[in-house]
């Protein structure tokens, strides 16, 4: 492992069409065999293959293991709860709606603003955690 892994925030991703397997190792700070393990484990990372059979990752899929990395080393998830944490966030894509705009219409349609509630639920959530 290299000193990638001890970088603050995620690395600089080249701007190349693809990238082999090794290069996508020491860009994460990984062993290459990590993260072929990666790829039996989450159905949504699957590389493309070459002629000769090496793997060669698109940018999408750096971002993508950029992603796995996070959740598992630094939100500690297990492997199983990446997995739904990355299927959630394909579910319930994220919508160009700005929040000002989102928050005037949601006035309009209720008549108040609704922020109150919301900090009153997220404080009520809080005092659960703690």
């Amino acid at each position: 492992m290299t000193d990638v892994a001890l970088q603050p925030g995620p690395p600089e991703i080249p701007d190349k069409l693809y990238f082999k397997i090794g290069e996508v190792s020491e860009l994460l700070g990984v062993e290459p065999y990590v993260l072929r393990y990666w790829e039996t484990e989450f159905p949504v990372l699957s590389p493309k293959k070459s002629g000769t059979g090496h793997r060669l990752y698109r940018r999408k899929d750096v971002e993508l293991l950029l992603r796995i990395k996070h959740l598992l080393y630094e939100k500690r998830f297990t492997i199983e709860g990446a997995r739904q944490a990355l299927q959630s966030e394909t579910r319930s894509p994220r919508r160009a709606t700005s929040p000002v705009r989102k928050a005037g219409r949601q006035q309009e349609l209720f008549g108040e603003d609704p922020l109150p509630e919301i900090r009153r639920e997220l404080a009520e959530i809080l005092a659960l955690l703690k």
